[in-house]
């Protein structure tokens, strides 16, 4: 059962290869991600039981030196946080939405763990990285009061740190929107 999630990021497009391959040799974890972001930076997200994936996050650490710029990891990981990464989380029934924009691609999948256990929502997509200078974006669903419950909760952890960039509920959103964000 895949209950934890890892993320490493780094400063050099090479050494974050070089550690991915080496942290994929070592230990029963599956790449969920694994690519170069802007700008010029290189992104690992892995998976799997929490021991294979906390020795993983440790390798890629100690690997990454210098070149290290975030390694963490979430333990019991909401199961829709890795249908919304790849993009195969289920979008139809969609009512109101949230949207939680983060500084950081790490707290982008935080934001999504600590939505979604917080209140009744379902998470359609979690963007990180990739085309956004390092930034992220999660995107859910549900009832108006349990989006704004949902947000409400990311913001009591991370708005005072400054990882929030911006955020929104959106009640009843507009049908042809809709289809234009996830089609």
């Amino acid at each position: 059962m895949k209950n934890s999630i890892g993320l490493l990021e780094f400063k050099s497009i090479a050494k974050g290869i070089e550690v991915t391959d080496e942290v994929m040799k070592s230990f029963n974890v599956e790449l969920v991600m694994s690519n170069a972001i802007c700008p010029g930076k290189y992104v690992t997200i892995i998976t799997g039981e929490l021991a294979q994936v906390k020795n993983a996050i440790e390798l890629g650490k100690t690997l990454g030196g210098i070149f290290k710029i975030e390694a963490e990891m979430i333990a019991n990981v909401h199961p829709e946080i890795l249908p919304a990464l790849s993009g195969t989380a289920e979008i139809e029934g969609i009512t109101s939405v949230g949207v939680i924009e983060t500084m950081s691609a790490l707290n982008s999948i935080i934001t999504a763990d600590i939505a979604r256990k917080a209140a009744n929502v379902r998470l359609i997509e979690v963007r990180i990285a990739r085309g956004l200078g390092g930034k992220g974006f999660t995107i859910f669903t549900g009832e108006i009061t349990a989006v704004k419950r949902a947000i409400s909760a990311v913001h009591e952890k991370f708005v005072p740190m400054g990882d929030v960039l911006c955020s929104t509920a959106i009640s009843n959103c507009n049908k042809e929107l809709v289809r234009k964000l996830f089609t």
